[in-house]
Formats: C-alpha cells, structure tokens, sequence
C-alpha cells in the first residue's frame, strides 16, 4: 500500500526584520521599549501563557540597556494560561522598569486580563478586548467528556452559579433540601474536582490583589481593589464576557489610556496583524481535512474505503512568539498526523505524534 508524506511549515514565515520596525516606531511613539508577548489564538491550536515563557523574558529583559528602564511595554495578546504567570511576570517587569505599561492590539483574556492588571497603564486599541479573571480549573478529578475521553474544564463561576441558582431563583431554602441539591452536583462532578474548584478561586483572589498593589500601593486605594476583583471575579458571570476599552475605563475603574496617536494606533493593528498571519489566527486548524484530502484520490466520485490511501502529514508550526528590538523568540510545535485506515464503524483513524517543541531564538538583524 503507498503513502504519502507532506511536509509543511504552517508558518507564512514574515521576517522579523519587519516587525522590528514596527516595534521601533512604537517605542519612538511611547518612549519605551517594548516586548511583544503573543500566544497562538488559532482556533483548534490555540496556545496557552506558560512557565517556560517566564525563563524566555530573561533573555530580553537582560538586553535592556540599563536596569531599571524607564519605560517598559508589553504588546500582548493572549486567549489567557497558568494563573501563576501574570504575578511572577508583573514581579520580574517591576525589577527591570520603573514603569510598566500593557499594550493590548486585540485580545487578553484570563491570565493576560490578570497581567494587564499589574500595569501602570493599560493601552487598549479600539479593536482590543479583556475577560473576566474567574478561571476555568481542570484536574484529573474533573469529568470527562463522552466520545473522546477529555477532561472537561470547570468553570469557577458555573459552581457559584448552580448554587444561586437552587438558592435565589427556585427559592429553596431549607437546610436539607440544599444538602440534596449539593449531593446531586457532587454525584456529577467529583467532590475533590470541587474542592479544587474552592482553591482556585481563593488563588486567582489572592493573585489580583497581590498585582494590583504593586501600583495601588496606598491604604485609599484597598476600597478600589476590592472592587476590581469582586468585578472581574465575579460580577460579570459570563468567563467569556468581552470588556472594551470603555466599560474598562468608565465601569471597572482601571487604569486605561483610550486616546492613541494616530500613528500609534495604526502601528499597533499593524504589529498584531503581522503576528495574526504568522500564527494564522485568521484560519481554523483542520488537520484531518488536510490529512483525508491527500488520501482520497481525487479523480474519484464515489469514495471506495479500499482505495484510500494511507497518508501522513507534518506540521512545524509557531505558537507563541516573545520579540523585543534585540531578539526574537518563537516556539515551534512539531507534529505528525497519519491516515490509519478506517474504525470499525467506518470512521477514519487518526495518529497523532508530538515529534517536538522547542524554543527557537534569533538575533535582531
């Protein structure tokens, strides 16, 4: 039987070189020195703010010219990651910059929204959206999902939602009546999946309020935080409810810059668009299409599960890319896919092999 092999960079491969530029024309807009941090938002390869990220800001904080800088930026996009990382970040910011600033193009959810909020200012473009910081907690207690045996995420907010639910609007009440209403929950969702429901809450609490007072540092300003966190934490109820620049500023009280330069604007949309192509954000990931189109013949009209062909696919792909004026970085994702032949039920079975993930790092030119 033959196979077919296909190799791709998914990649469009656009030169660091011309970023570079644009990171440049925003610093001379800013007066800082920025560092683009962007996690892939790519729909079915999405990539998540991580640990390893943390060590790969040395690098480029280390070529700073002076310690502490001035002004520091990060243009940042992110659908969100580890709870830890925004505070460990905001932390290492605050050793190399007297003033730390946000740059958000498009998006910055979950975690990015938490390290957005240890800045000084947060610069949103028209275009730019936060979240809610209530994170959304999986374990090996928590359920799985029917059919492809993943572990389903709980939401934070979804457990607080259940329980005021049964309380405020069904109006139960009584002390037994709300035990059964628990034990049904429990008897769903492991009771230890539960608990670390309780614990992540506390955390992500205890985070907020840590990055906000590195710049909300007086007695006056406690009252200030308290609201914030009660706000992104719990009173927008929705985990993916979009917060624009206006409600950012006016609602929530943060500390948001609205009015950009034209030219600052523009440079910003142009950055993030230049990343969004080089991560295609823009295009779904569709591994299997891609895989049974090389499989099937297509000179066929009526598709014979005899004459399909195996196949392989390899993608190496850029997932999360961290760039300053002296240095890029990217983090490449390298995989396999193989056409396996057909289930018992007729369906195609597919191989999936990680073959690599690295950081891969240059120089600016």
């Amino acid at each position: 039987m033959s196979i077919a092999v296909i190799t791709y960079f998914t990649g469009q491969n656009m030169p660091y070189a011309d970023r570079l530029n644009l990171i440049q024309e925003i610093e001379r807009s800013r007066g800082s020195h920025v560092i683009s941090y962007l996690t892939s938002i790519r729909p079915n390869v999405s990539a998540q703010m991580s640990e390893d990220a943390i060590r790969v800001f040395f690098d480029h904080l280390l070529l700073l010219p002076t310690k502490p800088v001035d002004n520091l930026d990060i243009f940042l996009c992110s659908n969100g990651g580890a709870g830890t990382v925004p505070w460990r970040l905001v932390s290492l910011f605050r050793e190399y910059a007297k003033k730390f600033s946000v740059l958000i193009p498009y998006r910055a959810y979950s975690a990015a929204t938490l390290l957005a909020l240890g800045a000084d200012e947060i610069v949103m473009h028209p275009f730019a959206e936060m979240g809610p910081i209530d994170p959304t907690v999986s374990n090996e207690f928590n359920p799985m999902e029917q059919g492809t045996g993943r572990r389903l995420g709980i939401s934070v907010e979804d457990v607080k939602a259940y329980v005021s639910f049964i309380k405020s609007t069904v109006g139960i009440t009584h002390e037994d009546e709300l035990v059964k209403t628990i034990e049904i929950l429990a008897n769903k969702v492991h009771p230890l999946a539960l608990g670390n429901v309780e614990r992540f809450i506390s955390q992500t609490r205890l985070i907020a309020r840590k990055i906000l007072r590195t710049h909300m540092r007086e007695e006056r300003d406690e009252h200030s935080i308290d609201e914030i966190i009660e706000n992104m934490a719990s009173k927008l109820y929705f985990h993916g409810h979009p917060i624009n620049r206006a409600e950012a500023k006016n609602e929530l009280k943060l500390k948001v810059t609205t009015e950009l330069p034209a030219g600052l604007e523009s440079a910003m949309w142009n950055l993030y668009k230049d990343y969004e192509a080089e991560l295609q954000n823009h295009i779904p990931y569709n591994c299997v299409g891609e895989l049974m189109a090389k499989a099937i013949d297509p000179n066929t009209d009526v598709i014979d599960p005899q004459t399909i062909k195996m196949a392989q696919i390899k993608h190496t792909m850029p997932i999360v890319f961290i760039e300053s004026g002296r240095l890029s970085s990217k983090f490449l994702h390298e995989q396999r896919f193989a056409y396996m032949g057909n289930g018992p039920n007729g369906e195609p079975v597919i191989r999936q092999d990680i073959i690599s993930q690295r950081w891969d790092h240059s120089s600016s030119p």
